[in-house]
């Protein structure tokens, strides 16, 4: 990912702290919506692009392939034509989407607190 704080490459390395590790499989501007997305059950494509205005299709595929490749999301062709494709959280995703609701509870704390003079 250009220009990211958090490589890819950094989820794999023993090194590393395991936050870091976590980001790493979500950082970027659409992963952590799609977490969200997902977590209601499965989505085509298309309904994912129209529920995240402003998400291209080039880049909700790249999203959806490294989530795939990280063991997030499960990606499931049915062989009627056209195909129809269709993504949905795994538990290994499933898990990580709940780890995460503390800390957007905590973002969102922060955001009111902010909004308050």
């Amino acid at each position: 990912m250009k220009g990211a704080g958090v490589t890819r490459g950094r989820a794999h390395d023993p090194n590393v702290c395991g936050v870091t590790a976590a980001i790493s499989v979500i950082d970027g501007k659409w992963k952590t919506m799609l977490l969200w997305l997902l977590e209601s059950g499965p989505h085509r494509p298309a309904e994912l692009r129209r529920r995240a205005p402003g998400l291209s299709e080039k880049v909700l595929t790249q999203a959806l392939r490294e989530m795939e490749a990280d063991g997030l999301v499960h990606r499931e062709v049915h062989d009627v034509l056209p195909l129809k494709t269709v993504y949905s959280l795994t538990d290994f995703g499933r898990e990580l989407s709940e780890a995460l609701a503390p800390l957007s509870d905590w973002g969102h704390r922060r955001l009111e607190k902010m909004a308050t003079p």
